[in-house]
């Protein structure tokens, strides 16, 4: 009796475990598809550009080590960094506006007295969700060279300027292009603002009305400051997005994306370099280059979001 008795936790010890780790192998049959996937679609190829950015091939011939030559040609390339500042410019004009523009649209879509506030709501996303072909179609009629369309009318008619060959012109183009990125963006980022000021307390507000304080008070002092994390997430994504403009630029001018430097991009310069030129060491050089730019970019945001919460630790003390 007594050795039966000492076998029993054994067995007992022994089921659990078995039970244990079968729970664990589902578990991680359940979420395996998603790391092979993953591995496929986006690990494999990052590494393989990588191991491409230090050779030479152009995607029929055997591939030979080519060290760092791919970075010095790209790095001495003037169109690159010709793309680089249409890159910076055209993400400035497009992406600041917007943010601006979105927080502004998203106080106002909270006012109390506003009527009809789902459907200015959806109206407001829906360039968001609308196709790049039909917005390059209707920005393409809006910015016409021709001296008649929608732009250059309101630029004759209404400000007394002289016609605009957008399509021709360097500034012409990249204004018409920040446009349609401001156009396609803003309602996006009003949404995540909109829902940021939604998640904030309405005590705030009534304590500060009960204190005198106006509504531009009431934005600048209290609505704005609890928005930061919003607006901190809306520069990151913003600013990465503005990095990687490819879609607009080349839908807009159409078969010349390619052939016309006031247009080009750092994304179409690596699209250029791998598909066109078929030099698919120098696009992954690219690549490369343009990643460590959004991380830099990236660990600023980290910095600044790490100085608002000791300044705001500090103000407490």
């Amino acid at each position: 009796m007594n050795s039966i008795s000492k076998k029993e936790p054994i067995v007992k010890k022994k089921k659990y475990k078995s039970e244990e780790k079968k729970d664990m192998i589902s578990g991680y049959l359940y979420i395996a598809p998603f790391f092979i996937i993953f591995t496929l679609i986006g690990l494999y190829p990052s590494l393989f550009s990588i191991y491409l950015a230090f050779q030479k091939w152009n995607g029929l011939s055997p591939m030979t080590f080519n060290g760092l030559a791919n970075f010095q040609v790209v790095l001495t390339d003037p169109l690159f960094w010709k793309s680089a500042y249409n890159t910076i410019i055209m993400g400035i004009m497009g992406t600041a506006p917007q943010l601006v523009v979105g927080l502004i649209l998203a106080y106002l879509l909270n006012m109390a007295f506003l009527k009809f506030k789902s459907y200015f709501r959806v109206t407001i996303f829906m360039p968001y969700l609308t196709s790049m072909v039909a917005v390059a179609l209707i920005f393409s009629v809006l910015f016409s060279n021709h001296e008649s369309s929608l732009a250059n009318y309101v630029l004759t008619h209404f400000f007394g300027l002289d016609p605009v060959a957008w399509k021709a012109s360097e500034w012409g183009t990249k204004i018409a292009i920040s446009i349609m990125v401001f156009w396609r963006w803003v309602g996006y980022n009003t949404i995540i603002y909109l829902a940021g000021i939604q998640s904030i307390p309405n005590d705030l507000y009534e304590a500060a009305t009960v204190d005198g304080a106006n509504k531009f008070q009431q934005l600048f002092y209290i609505t704005i400051p609890m928005l930061k994390p919003f607006i901190l997430l809306t520069v990151f994504t913003s600013t990465v997005g503005a990095m990687q403009l490819f879609s607009e630029p080349t839908v807009f001018l159409g078969r010349d994306a390619f052939t016309r430097d006031e247009a080009m991009t750092i994304v179409m310069y690596l699209y250029r370099d791998a598909f066109r030129l078929q030099s698919f060491g120098t696009a992954s050089a690219t690549a490369i280059i343009l990643l460590i730019i959004i991380t830099v970019f990236a660990v600023f945001n980290l910095k600044l979001t790490q100085g608002f919460g000791r300044k705001k630790r500090g103000e407490k003390r």
